[in-house]
């Protein structure tokens, strides 16, 4: 089905700068709006619920699977997270552009829902700086870090299933280049279409 919003969604390997791009995106563009997904997972730092995400139990989330409440869910580092697919549909077919921030996992089965949906990778530079990233950040144990690279190595190897890859060496960089398709894709001949489509009628063009 056709909406006349966009749907971006965002994947990367934990410490890419992911979320940062997104949040920095969504300031300096106000018709791009979040999706918050639902987690397994408790919060870390100043996350709320309902703005970062909707933390639950293990038994809500999986009752919600059962209902088939989500888009798409996975299991990522231990714990599930999961996209309403009613919150997003509502959002796209009201004209809206909204940006999924996933894994790999997720990115592909809403692909799968959502013939129109840009996939988009983060790349680091390179797995020295993406180490030091993790390290920088000081929010997980050695441990965990390492098994944070681990799954990054498996991650990469699905870039070549998105529609377009960014390799966030220098922010600003990337940023602009997130901005870039974002634009990109609100000016293809199917978005246009779909967005103006009383000015296409006008003109006649089907």
């Amino acid at each position: 089905m056709d909406y006349p919003g966009n749907l971006f969604v965002v994947a990367a390997p934990s410490g890419t700068g992911k979320s940062s791009l997104v949040k920095a995106l969504m300031e300096l563009d106000s018709r791009v709006q979040p999706s918050v997904s639902h987690t397994t997972r408790a919060p870390r730092g100043q996350e709320k619920h309902g703005r970062e995400y909707f933390f639950t139990s293990e038994a809500e989330f999986e009752a919600m699977v059962q209902a088939g409440a989500f888009l798409e869910w996975a299991l990522v580092h231990g714990h599930r997270y999961g996209t309403s697919r009613k919150a997003i549909e509502e959002r796209i077919a009201q004209g809206a552009d909204v940006v999924l921030e996933i894994d790999f996992q997720g990115a592909l089965q809403v692909k799968k829902i959502f013939a129109n949906a840009v996939l988009i990778f983060i790349l680091p530079p390179s797995w020295e700086e993406l180490r030091s990233r993790l390290e920088r950040r000081g929010e997980d144990a050695p441990e965990v870090i390492e098994v944070r690279l681990k799954n990054a190595a498996i991650e990469t190897k699905q870039v070549h299933q998105f529609d377009f890859v960014i390799i966030n060496e220098v922010f600003d960089r990337a940023l602009f280049d997130l901005k870039a398709i974002v634009h990109a894709q609100r000016l293809k001949f199917a978005a246009q279409r779909r967005a103006r489509a009383d000015t296409f009628q006008a003109l006649n063009i089907t």
